[in-house]
This record gives C-alpha cells, structure tokens and sequence, in this order.
C-alpha cells in the first residue's frame, strides 16, 4: 500500500473489522509523535538544493523524477502545480551545477523549465491558489532558478538556454524583499515565518537549538542546519535523519503534525461512535489546548484557532471536557481567526470553534452568555458563507467536500436557527447532485478521502430524504471497491499534502457510519469490538 492510499475493507458494512481498523490506526498514533504524512515534491527538492551533504541525496534525486507529470510539471492540477514544479525544477538544476548528475536530469529539468514557461507562469496570480506563502516562495524560486541558469555553463547550458522565467502577472517581489530585510536587520517576525526559513536568505537564529523541528519543515530545518552545522541543533538534525530514514530519503511537509494528527483522528472516530480508548500519552498532548491561547499544529509552528478547537472538541467526547475559553484569543468582527493577522478567513476553523462551544454550553447550559451568543453568532456566520449551490470552499483544502462536512456536522449538531437547518438540507442537495456515476466524489476525480466527506454529509439527513439512502449504498460501494487507491494530496500547505492517518480515519469513520444506515442500527447501541 502506498504513502497516500486510503484502505476500505470488503468485509464492512460489519463494523467489527472497521472497528478493529480503528483501534490499530489509535495505537499507532503514539508509535509515530511525529505524524504520517506522504512525501512532498516541494519539500523533497529544497533538500535536493539546499542541503545535498545529507544522506538520501539520490534517492531524492529519483523520486523528483518519478514523480514528473507527462506535461513536464510536478503536483496537482491547475495552478497547485506551481510550487512544486519550482521546486523540482530548481532542485534538478541545483544537482546539475553540482556536476551530481546526468543526461536523464537534463531532460527533465528541460520539460520542467517548459512547464513553466509555456503554462504555469505565464497566468494572473489572482487565479493562482491561495497556498500559504505562496507570494514569497513563487518570486524567490524564480529568482533562484534564473541565477542558475546564467550560472550553467558547456553542453548544459546549451540545453537549457532560456530566456529567464518571469513571476505571474500581478505578483512582484516587494513582500520577498521585505521580508528579507526585515529578517536581517533582526526584526522580530510573526513565527509562522519560520515555516519558510529556507527562502529567507538569514543567518541562523536560535530556532533550531532547541526544537525538533524549525517551523514543523524539513525544508526550513534542513536550510538552518546547513548553515548552522548539525552540532547546532542536535535535535533537529536527528528528527531531519529520522524522517529521511523513514521516507527512504523524500521527506514530508508538514512534520511534526503530532498535535493535528491526534486531535483529527480522536475527533472523527469518536464522532463516528467508535468505543476508543487512546493511548494516555496521546490524549493528554492534546490537553494544552486548554490553556493559554491553545495548542499548535506541532513543534515548531505557532499555536492556532484550529487545532485548538479539534483538540477541544476531541477531549470533550472522550470524557475531558474543559473550558474552552483558549479560543476567545482568536475572536475578530467576522468569527474566529485561525490565528492572529492571518490573510483570510476559514470556514473550516469557525466550524471547529462552534463544535467546542456547542460542546461547553450542551454541557453547561449555564455557561456564561458569552459562549451562547458565540453559538448564535457563528451558526449564522456559517450559513452566510454557503456558496449559492450548497457547499462551502475553504481556505486550508482544496476540497469542497471537507469544508462542507466541517460546516454540516457542526450545524447540524450545535446549529441554531432555521437558517442552519436549511443549510444543511441544502448542503445534502448539492451533494446528492454531484454524485459521480461510479458512486464517488471529487474535485477533479473521485477519490476515496472525498467519497468519505460526501457520505459523512448525507448520513447527517434523515433517511426520509429521497434517493439519500441509494446514494449512499453507491458511496460506500465505491470505497469497498477500492480498497489499495491512489489518493491525491487535498491539505493545504506550501503546497498540497496528504495526511495519511487522517485521511484514513475519514475513512474508517464513514464506512461505520454507511455501515449502519445499511443495517438499520442505531450507532449508540452498535458493539463495534472495541473496547
């Protein structure tokens, strides 16, 4: 099975090997802190570029070039293949000027160099995704691979000879340059930035001294460590080995994902109905969320809105509730910041806020007024923000079908008003409607980790609802049919990424959930076998 394959099992709609699935998927959560996810093009050719003294070098090298698209770009349709076919491409350029490899290199920085030229870049950056940091990494690999290529020299730079890459049209450098500057005069900058170290052209900080990770990136760790040397953050280098170990070389993005992990999956299992009794070391990681201004994704990266409340509404349904009043440090005029100053608003993470909330105030009726006008207010919020067909877009995946189970689930659960209501059965239309002939769903094709959203959405509708009970016989079908799939990467990160446990345990959760509308048994008095 792959890196990003999803599993469904052919025995289910019986819920005990889904069920033992998911007792498996909750004891591995503390054998791997670091989090599951698959290899990224993006962050595997920083590696190649910047850091080529650490070991797995050629194999990075190979898997750039298998994972090359026919059309010579690198990564998902449309405007995602942006970053990693710079990346790549760069990197491939990087290993040529280091007289490290050959004619097979070539040729692909070649078609690289093409994709870029002919389709990628030659577009309005108001089209292009709206990634993390995408006007700072874009405007500094096309910088660094017009400096390669003046630098190339003989038979190779006849090979490449180009003229040098422009930026989109509407995306200029001034943020990149001002960045730097500010990075170099010792300014003190929002720590999220550190997630991108390895286009900041600084001089080492002490970020890599004392954490496992600079900015949750092997990318960024790998760019500190090789000016800093591995004696300078002995922790860093080691996780950085580990995971390159691991991945036979390729690395992930982002890493560590401990606290995102635990919270997504011990969220969406229990959620589900799953019995689940998790390691204690992994449910009390999440019980920072609790204090402060919460918890963060992982080590290195800053403390934020969405996991925070994952990790609030995951302990609340394992039996630790809390107060979640962490949450009012991201409160703003429009709902709740996934943190502060962020460029852009999130459905998904205000969905997340309104489950805690309407966890704390179902709980404790009399909590104070606050938390139910933030019920109030958010329920409306997120019915305001439904697109016109039914479903919601989000900023932090490229999916519709994962913001519109985040927004139904909660509304449907915690919702108030007629408005919420009537969000949801719209929702359930829209994907009743989009329903692909093979019984799946998907943005650009079905895959399994979309199916599960879609058939998380309909299964929050009574079966009263016409063609809902069909429509979700076919879905679950389709994810027993493919039990080994291929499954593209969806999160958003600096480029889009594949979660693999999370995504997996979207999985298990929706064929429990199919499994018993199929049977007609009640999920509360279902024994799933485990215990």
């Amino acid at each position: 099975m792959s890196d990003c394959a999803t599993r469904a099992f052919a025995d289910a709609p019986t819920v005990a090997p889904v069920a033992n699935a998911a007792r498996d998927l909750i004891a591995g959560l503390g054998l791997r802190p670091w989090g599951q996810v698959a290899p990224s093009v993006y962050e595997t050719g920083r590696l190649v570029a910047v850091a080529p003294w650490l070991d797995g070098h050629h194999q990075r090298i190979a898997f750039l070039l298998r994972g090359q698209r026919p059309d010579g770009a690198w990564g998902p349709p449309e405007g995602y293949a942006l970053v990693p076919t710079l990346s790549a491409t760069d990197a491939l350029l990087a290993a040529l000027a280091n007289g490290r490899a050959g004619a097979t290199v070539l040729a692909a920085a070649a078609r690289g160099l093409d994709a870029l030229a002919d389709t990628l870049l030659p577009t309005d950056a108001r089209t292009l995704p709206d990634t993390p940091a995408l006007d700072l990494i874009v405007p500094a690999l096309v910088d660094t691979i017009n400096d390669r290529l003046a630098g190339l020299g003989g038979a190779t730079a006849a090979r490449l000879t180009r003229p040098s890459l422009p930026l989109p049209r509407g995306l200029h450098r001034d943020r990149l340059r001002a960045v730097r500057r500010a990075v170099a005069a010792g300014a003190p900058l929002p720590p999220k930035l550190a997630h991108f170290y390895e286009i900041l052209d600084s001089a080492p900080s002490d970020a890599g001294r004392t954490l496992t990770a600079v900015g949750a990136s092997p990318a960024a760790t790998a760019a500190w460590l090789t000016v800093a040397g591995p004696a300078g953050g002995p922790a860093a280098y080691a996780f950085l080995r580990a995971l390159i170990r691991d991945g036979g070389g390729p690395v992930p993005c982002p890493a560590p994902i401990t606290v995102f992990e635990r919270a997504w999956v011990l969220s969406g299992l229990s959620r589900a109905g799953f019995t689940i009794d998790p390691p204690a070391p992994v449910l009390e990681s999440l019980t920072a969320a609790t204090a402060g201004q919460g918890i963060a994704t992982g080590d290195g990266l800053p403390t934020d809105a969405d996991t925070t409340a994952v990790s609030l509404g995951a302990l609340a349904r394992l039996g630790r509730p809390a107060d979640p009043a962490s949450l009012w440090a991201y409160e703003t005029a429009e709902g709740f910041c996934t943190w502060p100053g962020e460029d852009g608003f999130s459905v998904t993470t205000n969905a997340h806020v309104l489950d805690a909330f309407g966890h704390h105030v179902s709980r404790h009726p009399q909590a104070d007024a606050r938390y139910h006008r933030a019920v109030d207010r958010l329920s409306v919020v997120l019915t305001e923000r439904q697109r016109a067909d039914g479903a919601w877009q989000d900023r932090w995946h490229a999916s519709p079908y994962y913001a519109t189970a985040c927004c139904v689930l909660a509304l449907a659960e915690f919702g108030r008003g007629a408005a919420a209501a009537e969000a949801v059965d719209r929702a359930a239309g829209w994907v009743l409607n989009s329903q692909r002939a093979d019984g799946s769903w998907g943005r650009w094709d079905g895959t399994t980790e979309e199916t599960a959203y879609a058939l998380q959405v309909l299964l929050t509708v009574p079966t009263t609802v016409p063609r809902v009970d069909e429509a979700v016989a076919r879905g679950h079908a389709y994810l027993h049919d493919r039990e080994a799939r291929e499954h593209p990467p969806l999160w958003y990160g600096k480029e889009l990424y594949c979660p693999t446990v999370i995504v997996r345990a979207t999985v298990l959760a929706a064929c429990r959930l199919a499994g018993i509308r199929a049977s007609g048994l009640d999920r509360s008095v279902v024994d799933c076998g485990y215990r």
